[in-house]
């Protein structure tokens, strides 16, 4: 009987009950240089217009003394231009470790995420990432969101970031 009032509430409110969820594999590439920094990696979701929509993760390096590790976020610049800035590090269900070679699978459930707060239409996923004494990049991924059918996109960097992935599901 509850179950019924819950569905029926939530129909009457236009909430989408959905387990929507976006699954991104972002591959970090190896790279053949003498002293090697793992990358800063910020994950984000722009609206269409390419404005800032939600953060989704951030790896920096959470291990230095005194917070130290944020001093280098601002060189992930498209991030930090339009989040990072704003933001108190390190962030609960935001910030994470910097990542080694290979590839990482990261799953964002749309009733535990900035996902669920997203109006419908056209995103894009962006993954920018940018290393000590290496380069920057970026790459972006569309989706519409709420997703009606499985969605994919794929893109691959040339320097800092390998494959990345996004598969989007309702």
């Amino acid at each position: 009987m509850r179950m019924r009032y819950s569905l029926a509430l939530t129909a009457a409110l236009g909430v989408p009950a959905s387990a929507a969820e976006l699954m991104l594999k972002v591959e970090v590439p190896r790279i053949p240089v003498a002293e090697y920094h793992r990358p800063y990696t910020a994950m984000w979701v722009e609206r269409a217009d390419q404005s800032f929509a939600a953060n989704l993760a951030v790896w920096y390096d959470l291990r230095k003394k005194d917070n130290e590790g944020t001093k280098w976020l601002k060189d992930v610049r498209q991030w930090w231009r339009k989040s990072g800035r704003e933001l108190q590090m390190p962030a609960d269900g935001l910030s994470g470790a910097t990542r080694a070679p290979g590839e990482h699978q990261l799953v964002f459930a749309a009733t535990k995420s900035p996902l669920d707060k997203l109006p419908a239409g056209d995103y894009a996923l962006v993954v920018e990432a940018a290393r000590e004494g290496g380069g920057r990049e970026v790459v972006r991924l569309p989706f519409q969101w709420p997703p009606k059918s499985v969605q994919g996109a794929k893109a691959k960097g040339e320097h800092e970031l390998g494959a990345v992935t996004l598969e989007v599901r309702p």
